[in-house]
């Protein structure tokens, strides 16, 4: 009988998916059950990784370098949700090889995308009114079929017409590749664990040298993103050490913002909505 190896990843992004995978193998271990706990065992045949979308460009980058290390090994990359009985789409290990040989930057950027839908649903992506856009341009990314959950507990999952919104911004390339941004809202996903700006914010604006705050996610080569923050102080901008100490002790190690930067003013539009993204461009 001819057998495989198979490692799967799950419960990590992209990025640190492909990064457990080199950390592993130099340390003697190849196939992985979950993001927590390892089988020591030789080189897998295919590889799996699953999980949250952080920076496509970190998870390209990371997933280039295990292909570099493991040749011969087939990549595979799956993208979806709990509402959609989970895989939407996959980059398969022919992709993986396609884009890793292309010196069309164009095919090889593939490897930050979570592959092409399966045949058996729809996908488009959506402008904020709804409308489908063409290749290149990004939204929300909706996907209807048979697969896709009804309802929640206390309301309708689908829209009349049967589409889901995944609340998840994403476009899709001239060969209908999928390239998964982020969340729509502005949840950071840090190592697979969802961590939310407010809370931290919050205990920060608690600080009495601090005016106002802003915290958001950057791309991380190893955790997929780390947790910024952005500070206009009241006065003189009081040491990070000492701001970093007040998260520390109230929230968990793994909230407390590994970059720091300070301003005079934080960023607002016309109706009051902090601009995160000019502050994450500045920082990213």
């Amino acid at each position: 009988m001819n057998t495989q190896k198979v490692a799967v990843i799950t419960g990590a992004s992209q990025g640190i998916g492909a990064a457990l995978v080199l950390a592993y193998h130099k340390l003697g271990y190849a196939v992985v059950a979950n993001s927590r706990s390892i089988t020591p065992s030789g080189d897998p045949d295919i590889l799996a990784v699953a999980g949250d979308i952080a920076d496509p460009a970190v998870g390209a980058r990371v997933i280039e370098q295990a292909l570099d290390m493991w040749p011969e090994v087939g990549f595979v990359n799956a993208y979806g949700l709990t509402e959609t009985s989970s895989t939407i789409a996959v980059l398969t290990a022919d992709d993986h090889r396609a884009a890793i040989a292309s010196d069309d930057p164009n095919v090889r950027r593939r490897l930050g995308s979570v592959g092409r839908p399966l045949p058996s649903l729809e996908l488009e992506i959506r402008s904020p009114d709804g409308e489908a856009l063409g290749p290149g341009q990004s939204g929300e990314v909706y996907v209807r079929g048979e697969q896709i959950s009804g309802e929640y507990l206390h309301r309708k999952a689908l829209q009349d017409d049967g589409w889901f919104a995944t609340n998840d911004a994403g476009w899709l390339d001239e060969d209908g590749y999928l390239f998964v941004e982020g969340r729509l809202d502005d949840v950071i996903v840090r190592g697979g664990e969802n961590i939310s700006p407010g809370e931290i914010e919050d205990v920060l604006r608690l600080h009495p040298q601090v005016a106002d705050v802003a915290v958001f996610g950057v791309p991380d080569n190893e955790w997929g993103e780390k947790v910024a923050c952005v500070v206009a102080p009241r006065e003189a901008p009081p040491p990070v050490e000492e701001l970093a100490g007040w998260v520390r002790s109230r929230l968990r190690s793994t909230k407390t913002p590994e970059v720091w930067s300070f301003r005079d003013a934080l960023p607002y539009n016309d109706t009051g909505k902090l601009l995160r993204r000019v502050l994450k461009a500045e920082l990213s």
